[in-house]
């Protein structure tokens, strides 16, 4: 067992730039009418308060949105149809969200080829007719607007496209061809809501991804084009091993992320035009693959546990990929835990990294230590909380985290952990025998294998001990004891006399 000692003075500081509530990833937007989709949400907000929602399919064929067609008076329409997209943005604004809009993808009608992605079958070729693009992007801005007034959407962020430098997402992930749809979507934006911010190119990792970042600020300087952002995608999967429909890896190091996000980061820095210009990483997880049961794990908790420590030091946002398993790029998922991308397993169940993020999203106050396995923040009132963990990774070994704070006086130390003993609702489905369809009795039972273990002890000298099991993540607070007991209540007598 290691052991892990922390020793925060009263001059202590750190620094941890905590954007973990910002944004939060989903599926196609299609998907956002569909209860269970809405239910998920509403969880992870409870939890978590993320503040915007991004995701695909704003223009794909299941919202509707672009009509074109001959009625059987043989007038040809071509007009716009927002029944749906305002059945998901009123859904989203009554859940406090405000959507990170993604552009795309090409309505089938618009498009110029047909190449398509996934089950749900998003076209990835560019408009046959870009100001036909244009104009759709302008009339849907405005109808946003009117409907929720432009003050509102124009502080909702604008990417154009998903990954352009896959093939798979942009048809021969042709560079030049997807400058050009930047070029015609910004200026587009630009006119309808001259204040919204748009930026791109929505890159993911591989061996050209800073190749491409370098040659769109490249493109967007000498063509004078408005960039307000630039984004990009990471992912920490690795050697990838398939079974069936599922895949399996290794995983990345957090630091070896930070430091590509640093290239990255880095590249915005070198042209005088960008520097200190935002980075927004629109996507991240471990794996990228919706069928990949790491996204189930413990293991996949402690390591997002790292990620969120570091992401904010390079990026002003980094969006999860997903919040919840309603999700179907690979089809429809046939079990409650299929590896999925989200936080939730279908059916209500909290994945290990949903409280992740429950966490680090209540961290408040003043942070005075972080390292690769602990955050700890002073609050107003003198108290403190944290999150510790412990990736199973390199060392797979459970730890014990030795923790001197300057206090004086009677403290209750409170810990809510999250690790494969306490809160691991993958294994006990494993051990139900995987079934594909839950009884109500399992259900309540993996629901609440899925809560964090409570617990609570008193100190008076400030020093505490926490126990970190591999792949454990921990929340704790450390408060003054407060508060007297009602005349005649005496718990230590009924301790000892029972």
């Amino acid at each position: 067992m290691k052991t892990l000692n922390i020793a925060v003075a009263p001059d202590s500081r750190a620094t941890f730039n905590n954007n973990t509530d910002f944004c939060v990833g989903t599926g196609r937007m299609g998907l956002a009418l569909q209860k269970e989709y809405h239910d998920q949400l509403a969880m992870a907000q409870e939890l978590c308060h993320f503040k915007h929602i991004r995701g695909h399919g704003l223009f794909s064929d299941d919202m509707a949105i672009y009509q074109h067609f001959v009625g059987r008076d043989g007038i040809e329409y071509k007009g716009y149809n927002f029944t749906y997209l305002d059945r998901v943005m009123d859904d989203y604004r009554a859940l406090g969200l405000k959507p990170f809009l993604e552009l795309g993808f090409m309505p089938e009608k618009m498009a110029s080829g047909t190449q398509t992605i996934f089950y749900w079958k998003g076209n990835t070729t560019p408009p046959a007719d870009h100001q036909k693009w244009a104009d759709m992007i302008k009339a849907t801005l405005r109808h946003l607007a009117e409907r929720y007034g432009e003050e509102e959407v124009s502080t909702w962020p604008c990417e154009v496209w998903n990954e352009p430098n896959l093939p798979g997402f942009w048809e021969h992930a042709d560079e030049k061809a997807y400058h050009e749809l930047y070029r015609t979507s910004v200026l587009a934006v630009k006119e309808a809501l001259p204040r919204m911010r748009v930026g791109g190119p929505a890159i993911c990792g591989g061996a050209t991804s800073l190749d491409w970042v370098r040659n769109f600020l490249t493109f967007c300087r000498d063509e004078k084009l408005p960039v307000d952002f630039l984004t990009r995608h990471a992912y920490m999967g690795e050697s990838p091993v398939n079974k069936s429909r599922y895949l399996y890896h290794t995983m990345r190091t957090v630091d070896s992320i930070i430091e590509e996000m640093q290239a990255t980061r880095d590249i915005i820095d070198s042209f005088p035009e960008y520097a200190g210009m935002e980075m927004h990483v629109t996507e991240f997880n471990t794996s990228y693959h919706p069928f990949c049961p790491i996204h189930d794990t413990n293991y996949n908790a402690a390591l997002v546990a790292g990620l969120l420590s570091r992401m904010g030091d390079v990026c002003a946002s980094y969006s999860y990929w997903t919040f919840g398993d309603v999700f179907e790029e690979q089809g429809v998922p046939s079990r409650p835990f299929h590896g999925g991308f989200g936080m939730i397993a279908n059916q209500l169940i909290p994945k290990p990294t949903l409280w992740t993020f429950h966490f680090f999203t209540g961290l408040k106050g003043e942070c005075v230590h972080k390292d690769d396995n602990c955050l700890i923040m002073k609050k107003a009132d003198g108290s403190y909380e944290g999150v510790a963990w412990n990736i199973g990774q390199a060392e797979r070994e459970d730890a014990q985290l030795t923790l001197a704070l300057p206090l004086n006086g009677k403290y209750v130390l409170t810990t809510e952990t999250v690790d494969e003993t306490t809160c691991n609702p993958l294994k006990a489905w494993h051990d139900m025998g995987e079934p594909a369809s839950l009884t109500d009795a399992q259900l309540r039972f993996l629901r609440q294998a899925g809560q964090p273990l409570c617990e609570t002890r008193q100190a008076v000298d400030g020093k505490f001990t926490l126990p970190l099991r591999e792949n454990a993540v921990v929340r704790f607070t450390v408060c003054q004891v407060k508060g007297e007991p009602d005349a005649g209540y005496d718990y230590d007598w009924y301790v000892q006399n029972r």
